[in-house]
């Protein structure tokens, strides 16, 4: 066999390169981060972590044990711009310093992101402190994320939740749903967050927004804006929602 000489490339991602820790049960994330970045010289790279079929206390426990071996699993030739980990209710109960630390321990990235961390970046940008709440969770953990709000400053002025423990059938819950449920929380907000990775918000925030006169946030919109914050990338220009509109706000 005769073997070639051969030129070797940049990396794929060209102008960024970010990483996700995503849930096993997670369908929703990937497929919203595909329709807002653009199609353009970033590679976007995707871990994922054991997560069991029911969401609470003790299934986020036992996630907080892979997040390392999670990021392991990201490519090792590859420089990370950014890197996201995505559970909002996980780094409720677990802690974003925690995730941060586990995940640094991992991968080699100069900026660790996720949900909740994001959320609050961008209700600052945006000038919000009036928040109303929309979540899957059981009461377990709704209240936490709740409260993580309110430990940051944040007026939680209403908190509705459909008391959903089975993540497939969190993914499953319809546009109409949670649209009946972010009117229900906008009533004396300055802005509606619409929580979980899993829950599909994404077609939702446009027509609301417009409807309620008030910014509409979802937990994997903001992760996508938040690690935007940190590298040279602008968002699609259909992205939806005021936050992308305001993609230059410092996070």
């Amino acid at each position: 066999m005769k073997q070639i000489g051969y030129e070797l490339t940049g990396p794929i991602g060209s102008a960024a390169t970010l990483g996700l820790v995503v849930l096993q049960a997670d369908e929703t994330l990937e497929q919203d981060f595909r329709q807002i970045f653009p199609d353009r010289d970033i590679a976007i790279y995707t871990s994922r972590i054991p997560s069991g079929d029911a969401l609470n206390a003790e299934t986020i426990a036992a996630m907080e044990a892979e997040l390392t071996r999670g990021a392991q699993l990201l490519p090792r030739a590859a420089r990370f711009d950014a890197v996201g980990y995505g559970c909002t209710s996980g780094t409720t109960l677990i802690g974003a310093e925690a995730v941060a630390q586990m995940l640094r321990q991992g991968v080699d990235t100069p900026v660790v992101t996720d949900p909740l961390t994001a959320a609050l970046a961008a209700l600052r940008a945006l000038g919000a402190r009036r928040l109303g709440l929309v979540t899957p969770y059981i009461d377990s953990i709704a209240g936490p994320v709740r409260d993580a709000f309110g430990a940051a400053g944040i007026d939680v002025c209403q908190t509705l939740s459909f008391g959903e423990e089975v993540e497939a059938r969190v993914a499953r819950i319809s546009p109409q749903s949670i649209i009946e449920a972010a009117r229900a929380a906008a009533l004396g907000a300055e802005a509606v967050f619409l929580s979980c990775t899993n829950l599909r918000t994404l077609g939702c925030i446009t027509a609301l927004e417009a409807e309620l006169g008030l910014p509409v946030l979802s937990s994997n919109q903001v992760l996508a804006w938040h690690m935007m914050q940190t590298t040279a990338i602008t968002p699609r220009k259909d992205a939806p929602g005021r936050l992308f509109q305001s993609a230059s706000l410092a996070g």
